[in-house]
């Protein structure tokens, strides 16, 4: 993330879920998380939090779905799609997933829904819409 970028995040009226998933999600307070990334070069530190993650979808409290597929516009490498969800929440996957494959450009609405789906609360996706950088539009 560059370093403009999380300063920025850091100055929001409230946390970004970001590096926080899994400690939101063990509280019940954010019901998923997603992760993407191109199998085969994930970071080591992905690696480690994921298997926070699994050690938990291990005994229940959450449930795992991963989905490796080839890259759309990078036909030589496979995207991984890795989701997390409280039980109860499996609908969410199915929600997401309907979202970032919609076709068409992103828009406000795609991006209010992405907010939902993950946990924000309404007022945080409002001051996300109103107030986001350029960069986060790209």
């Amino acid at each position: 993330m560059p370093k403009m970028h999380s300063e920025w995040l850091r100055q929001l009226p409230y946390l970004v879920h970001t590096n926080r998933e899994l400690g939101l999600m063990l509280r019940g307070t954010k019901p998923l998380a997603y992760f993407m990334d191109f199998v085969g070069r994930e970071p080591e530190t992905c690696i480690r939090y994921w298997r926070m993650f699994d050690r938990h979808v291990a005994v229940g409290h959450l449930i795992k779905r991963e989905l490796i597929d080839t890259c759309p516009d990078l036909p030589r490498l496979e995207c991984r799609r890795l989701f997390y969800v409280l039980p109860g929440h499996e609908w969410r996957i199915d929600a997401m997933l309907k979202l970032l494959d919609e076709p068409g450009a992103w828009s406000d609405g795609r991006e209010r829904r992405f907010g939902e789906l993950l946990g924000y609360e309404n007022w945080q996706i409002d001051y996300w819409l109103a107030h986001r950088p350029s960069f986060a539009n790209a």
